[in-house]
């Protein structure tokens, strides 16, 4: 039996967001291995707006209302993240506060969910900083307060990003610093 067809046994052919029993289609849920566990059956009016943010009919949501309570954990999954997505028109927010969701099921939601406002460090050549990654100083740098000047070439070890994009810490001597990106390359 295809995924489709199981889909539209479990869902008894109606899309399982908004009810909808035209132009259903699998829909599957990142990160998705393409089984019936990780997608569902959705319309094309919930599809498209599921897959461009720019189309979405806040109004249209409203039936996540019923289908957040579904007991399929996919579906769960796409109410949360769409629910996400609107939270700000109000009502959304009253329904994701209702939510219950396992503690495994909201950890695949919140996968999917970017904030939008994640903090990325680069250092002087545009290369993406991790935390723990080591970097190297490619200039000198006086140490305001320390009383001493961090050399030219000098490796610093498992560094720590901070909340500010220009911004690393790090330990030079034993001493806790916080260091500019742009005077950074990472090793």
């Amino acid at each position: 039996m295809s995924i489709l067809e199981q889909l539209m046994n479990r869902s008894e052919s109606s899309c399982e967001l908004c009810k909808s029993t035209e132009n259903l289609s699998v829909f599957e849920v990142s990160p998705s291995d393409g089984s019936v566990d990780k997608s569902i059956l959705v319309c094309s009016t919930c599809k498209e707006q599921l897959e461009d943010e720019s189309k979405i009919d806040v109004n249209h949501w409203h039936c996540l209302n019923d289908s957040m309570w579904s007991q399929e954990p996919a579906v769960q999954v796409v109410a949360y993240r769409m629910l996400n997505k609107i939270a700000n028109e109000g009502w959304p927010q009253d329904l994701l506060d209702m939510m219950y969701l396992d503690d495994e099921v909201k950890a695949w939601a919140n996968e999917g969910i970017s904030t939008g406002n994640e903090v990325i460090q680069k250092d002087s050549n545009g290369v993406v900083l991790q935390a723990g990654d080591s970097v190297t100083l490619i200039k000198d740098l006086e140490v305001k307060g320390a009383g001493f000047t961090a050399k030219r070439g000098t490796v610093v070890k498992g560094i720590s990003l901070t909340d500010n994009p220009e911004h690393i810490e790090g330990k030079i001597n034993g001493i806790k610093i916080v260091l500019k990106t742009c005077f950074l390359k990472k090793v």
